[in-house]
């Protein structure tokens, strides 16, 4: 593959799912940072890129823009395959995918600064409303690692039996997001079983967000 430009901001927890699967994957780009605290996301080039104004986006050598998480994964995963980020078995590859779907579909949307700024110009209240979410969106995951593992589907390390899969990577940012709106996260041992597992592996710790150009700053 050529050399493409990653677009992202360094705490977008879709951002941190997709710089995890190009060191994965070992693909070569280049980096840039789009600010969403200071609107950098609004401007006609970044839409260009992805006109819901989101990160993460990344275009290609050709020009071409790919945005959203989950279409850049599967696209990762169809044109680079080795390391496999979903497995070979139909089920096990549905299951991943319902996994990724609670994180992606049910619980980091709420959580976004668009919508917390929507919601209320109160931080208590945004706080409150994204805590509800992220353990409502944790224990649906916790529940339905227990019923992979009843399935047949393994007994971890990792969410899906004893690999890394796309469910991880999207896993290990929803946990820390919890984190930060003080759920506690003791109460599901199944998902912090994962995420250890998951933090464990190489290219884990480079892609966390404080990591990251811009990191350190609050």
């Amino acid at each position: 593959m050529q050399r493409c430009t990653f677009y992202h901001y360094w705490r977008s927890s879709a951002s941190w799912r997709v710089r995890w699967a190009l060191a994965i994957k070992g693909v070569e780009h280049d980096v840039v940072g789009v600010d969403l605290v200071a609107g950098e996301q609004s401007t006609p080039e970044h839409q260009a890129r992805n006109p819901l104004g989101r990160v993460p986006a990344l275009v290609l050598a050709d020009g071409r823009s790919l945005a959203e998480s989950v279409a850049i994964l599967e696209w990762l995963e169809e044109t680079v395959p080795a390391p496999a980020l979903y497995p070979e078995d139909p089920w096990q590859r549905a299951r991943t995918r319902q996994l990724v779907e609670i994180v992606n579909a049910s619980v980091q949307p709420m959580q976004n600064i668009s919508m917390l700024r929507r919601l209320s110009p109160e931080v208590p209240v945004q706080r409150a409303w994204a805590a509800h979410y992220n353990e409502l969106g944790l224990g649906a995951y916790e529940a339905l690692l227990g019923q992979i593992a009843a399935e047949g589907g393994g007994n971890g390390p990792f969410s899906i039996g004893d690999r890394l899969t796309a469910a991880d990577l999207f896993l290990v940012p929803q946990v820390y997001g919890a984190r930060r709106f003080q759920v506690d996260v003791s109460r599901f041992p199944r998902v912090l079983a994962a995420e250890a597992a998951a933090r464990a592996t190489p290219h884990a710790e480079a892609a966390r967000p404080e990591n990251q150009p811009g990191g350190s700053l609050g």
